[in-house]
């Protein structure tokens, strides 16, 4: 893949997509260039017509990375410190929107996915990675059933039991996944964000929130005993391995290169524009249903029961059941949000190694080693086996879709973890899946780091000085994180 640099194209943001033939090395002396495909031109306007309209890959992360146990953190912070933690929720959002913004950026200007991009900073990426999944998802699997089921158990409680509730959510993901595809995935994201959003917000405002509480809550301010719950505020709420996959769902969109760069942060701003109205109206939930009354909750997912419970004390049974939906969609969201996104990431993680199986087979020279020629790639890694990129649009998430490592994956997620519900304690599941969650945060925000600052990506898309700000902050913060949660298991 190939880029040229003319300025016109470099103008507003080039795209770094192929531009011809006859603009390579192998055309005629005294030959006039090949002119690049008017939609590869990168005009400045962008795509044409809404972006508005086509806002949807920010939203399906947002609601996957907002899980059941980032409302009971935010709750627990607000019936702790009211609002005194607010501006955290806050930064935490500006915080996601920076890495989301970066792995987005990687796809549209380099055309490559985000792990073709780990593969040219060294072999060690693809231990991590792959490691990394096949634990995880064994956890996540079954943290996500048994959030799923809980709520449903306290909608229907002489209906079924929480294990028989999990393993019928866990089924329920696994086939809308494999047999549905990116369109109706966004669509059903859509309809859980819209009803966990709804929900949220409904009870915050009949809680009656304190403006000026709420408002002086934006000034900094770290109580006593506050700086863990701030840094989980700030580093926790929305953030998981599905960040990663932001950039696989916007190929699927149909996003392709840097024309859609615009459109794309804008569907990134406002979908955490979305979760950071949610997590305010969690932690104003928190700070004036629980502080004021000192009411604590049980740790864990199991915290909301609790709070529903106090919704229906205070507020009847009405208000109760509509949150109990609420925590169902959000719960819900993740479990599918991860099922797709994830198993695309383990497909595309497959065909990267297939590839650059196949390109050794054949002598060819791996990325990165070429010569040098008037159009360079504009990935020059040094990944030894690194194959050739092509760009990724969504034929090529739609295939992997359709891959076996796709469906192996989905099956891993879904039953091998059935068995861990069955365990006397399956809420333990949170505690091991917040450490192995937590080591994924750092190795994300320090690789974007390296790869946005390199020639793997065109210089008018490489990282400004906000961007590394924001990256260092964030991966120094899941640093420390990381390492907190470690420190706190029960060794």
């Amino acid at each position: 893949m190939t880029h040229t640099s003319h300025s016109g194209e470099q103008q507003g943001g080039g795209t770094g997509r192929a531009v011809g033939a006859g603009a390579g090395a192998g055309a005629a002396p005294g030959a006039e260039p090949a002119r690049a495909p008017a939609q590869d031109a990168a005009p400045t306007g962008g795509p044409p017509g809404s972006r508005w309209r086509a806002v949807g890959p920010g939203i399906v992360v947002a609601a996957t990375g907002v899980g059941a146990g980032d409302l009971v953190a935010t709750l627990i912070a607000g019936s702790k410190f009211g609002y005194t933690l607010l501006w955290a929720a806050v930064i935490g959002c500006l915080v996601k929107i920076s890495l989301a913004e970066a792995v987005g950026r990687w796809h549209l200007a380099t055309g490559q996915t985000l792990f073709h991009g780990w593969r040219t900073l060294g072999p060690w990426t693809s231990w991590y990675f792959i490691g990394y999944v096949v634990i995880w998802g064994f956890v996540y699997g079954a943290t996500a059933m048994s959030s799923s089921a809980l709520p449903l158990v306290a909608l229907f409680p002489d209906f079924i039991g929480l294990k028989t509730w999990g393993v019928i959510t866990g089924l329920v993901g696994l086939a809308f996944v494999w047999w549905g595809r990116y369109a109706v995935f966004e669509k059903a994201m859509t309809v859980l964000v819209g009803v966990m959003f709804v929900v949220v917000v409904y009870v915050a405002v009949r809680v009656g929130p304190d403006a000026g509480d709420s408002f002086a809550g934006l000034a900094p301010t770290l109580p006593d005993g506050s700086l863990l719950y701030t840094l989980g505020l700030i580093g926790g709420v929305g953030g998981t391995i599905t960040m990663a996959a932001y950039g696989y769902w916007v190929n699927a969109k149909g996003w392709t290169d840097a024309r859609w760069m615009r459109t794309m942060r804008l569907d990134n701003r406002v979908a955490y524009l979305t979760t950071g109205i949610f997590v305010v109206a969690m932690l104003i939930v928190g700070a004036e249903l629980l502080h004021s009354a000192d009411i604590a909750l049980t740790k864990g997912d199991k915290g909301l029961l609790d709070l529903g419970d106090v919704l229906e004390d205070r507020y009847g049974t009405a208000t109760a059941k509509l949150f109990l939906v609420g925590f169902f969609a959000t719960s819900f969201s993740s479990l599918i949000g991860v099922w797709h996104g994830v198993s695309v990431m383990v497909a595309d993680f497959v065909a990267n190694h297939r590839d650059a199986g196949t390109v050794r087979a054949a002598g060819g020279r791996p990325a990165g080693d070429a010569p040098a020629a008037p159009a360079p790639a504009v990935v020059t890694g040094s990944a030894p086996d690194a194959a050739p990129a092509t760009p990724t649009d969504e034929r090529t998430i739609g295939r992997h879709e359709r891959s076996l490592p796709f469906r192996l994956y989905l099956l891993w997620l879904t039953f091998p973890p059935i068995s861990l519900l069955f365990l006397d304690q399956p809420f333990g599941l949170v505690i091991v899946y917040g450490v192995l969650g937590a080591f994924f945060m750092p190795f994300l925000a320090l690789t974007l780091l390296w790869l946005l600052n390199t020639s793997r990506t065109p210089q008018q898309w490489r990282n400004g000085p906000l961007s590394n700000g924001m990256l260092a902050v964030s991966g120094l913060l899941f640093l420390v994180l990381c390492v907190q949660q470690v420190r706190e298991l029960p060794w």
